[in-house]
């Protein structure tokens, strides 16, 4: 069954991104198309709803910001979210992620926590899943969630929270962890917290995503929607320069500064012992490709960039839970197709089994945020948010709340 439900998934993927072909991924673009005018006018009246004062924001009373995006996916946002971080904690703020934890599942039991104030120990049903306290990972993938997992494995000194109220994540957060500084992760759409800043990433390869509205495209909000963001990230770029799109982008919004940025790998990982390889190391070598993400035809560009030949790409639908028989059965392909390595992207390989047999050594490519032009924005954009320490104004934030 939940197979089933997986390849109607990958199916819609294809439909959306236009990689279906035929008349019945073509009717269905056509129903599809229907639904994406009630979805805009949804979106645009809930925006209205909190711009106007009828739905309520919380005020947490420190800064938050939101790194986020218009569109579904495939914009980098979480090597994003690590540099945030990083760069922050090592500028004296306590810094506390905050994720929805999209397709982790329920805590078979409750989480123990020793409360702040009065140091007693409970079992908290109520609690947010803390994945992280900033000293090591405290839940599986599973529980966690694919992104939140791998930002807490590659974070020291940050904690990580899931819950779908990310009300309630900010608050366990200050009041618990003594975090003073939020990085709401996807958090754009989400307005029932008060954003001081909001970051939002333009991937350069698809930067309105397919041109159309949930559900018949990738965007979420319209276009004209980039008017919300303080800044602006122009992510997978192969080079510094894109006035085009800068000018596309002017259009939507004449005010926010611009940092244009590229993912860059780093290295190759051994999934399951740790070893690091150079990227050369891919030059001439014959790949096997498995991923489950929204965009997979970058990185498979990333692989062929340094000079591997890629058999074949295995790739599953966004967020895939990969099950011994996916990797089994892929690692037996590899055998016959003589490869002579696996890669992975780094989210995908936290959700990896090991497989019965390791016939074939399974590494994932590691990605970091190389800025590319804007280094002063980026150095400005980090000294306003580590000035001060002192709670934030809600009225400051009302103020920019009439904006959205």
């Amino acid at each position: 069954m939940s197979e089933n439900l997986e390849d109607l998934e990958q199916w819609g993927e294809d439909v959306i991104f236009g990689r279906a072909k035929g008349f019945r991924a073509a009717l269905m673009r056509c129903v599809l198309r229907g639904f994406s005018w009630l979805y805009r006018y949804a979106v645009l009246q809930r925006l209205r709803l909190f711009r106007e004062g009828w739905k309520d924001q919380a005020y947490l009373g420190t800064t938050v910001i939101s790194i986020g995006n218009i569109t579904v996916g495939g914009t980098g946002k979480t090597p994003v979210v690590e540099l945030f971080s990083k760069t922050l904690r090592d500028r004296g703020r306590k810094v506390a992620i905050l994720s929805r934890g999209y397709k982790s599942k329920k805590l078979d039991e409750p989480q123990e926590w020793r409360r702040k104030a009065t140091g007693e120990i409970v079992e908290e049903d109520e609690m947010p899943k803390l994945v992280s306290a900033g000293n090591g990972l405290i839940l599986d993938v599973q529980y966690a969630g694919d992104e939140p997992y791998m930002l807490a494995k590659n974070l020291d000194e940050v904690s990580v929270v899931v819950d779908k109220d990310r009300v309630k994540g900010g608050k366990f957060a200050i009041e618990e962890l003594g975090s003073d500084l939020l990085l709401l992760d996807d958090g754009m759409q989400f307005l029932k917290i008060a954003h001081s800043l909001d970051i939002v990433l333009v991937d350069f390869n698809s930067p309105f995503g397919t041109g159309a509205i949930l559900p018949r495209g990738t965007l979420r909000e319209p276009p004209k929607n980039l008017c919300r963001a303080d800044y602006i990230f122009i992510t997978k770029c192969y080079k510094a320069g894109n006035t085009e799109l800068i000018e596309k982008i002017r259009k939507h919004n004449a005010v926010a500064e611009i940092i244009e940025c590229t993912h860059g790998p780093q290295h190759l990982e051994n999934v399951f012992t740790g070893e690091v390889l150079p990227l050369e190391f891919l030059k001439g070598k014959y790949v096997a490709a498995i991923s489950g993400i929204a965009v997979p035809e970058s990185f498979e560009e990333k692989l062929t960039d340094y000079g591997s030949n890629v058999l074949f790409h295995r790739t599953f639908a966004d967020h895939h839970s990969f099950s011994q028989k996916d990797v089994d059965r892929f690692m037996r392909r590899c055998v016959r197709r003589d490869a002579d390595i696996i890669v992975t992207t780094e989210k995908d390989a936290v959700r990896f089994p090991r497989p019965a047999e390791m016939d074939v050594e399974i590494y994932f490519l590691r990605i970091e945020v190389d800025i590319l032009s804007g280094q002063d924005v980026w150095e400005r954009l980090v000294d306003r948010v580590c000035m001060e320490k002192k709670p934030v104004d809600p009225l400051l934030l009302y103020e920019k709340s009439i904006h959205l």
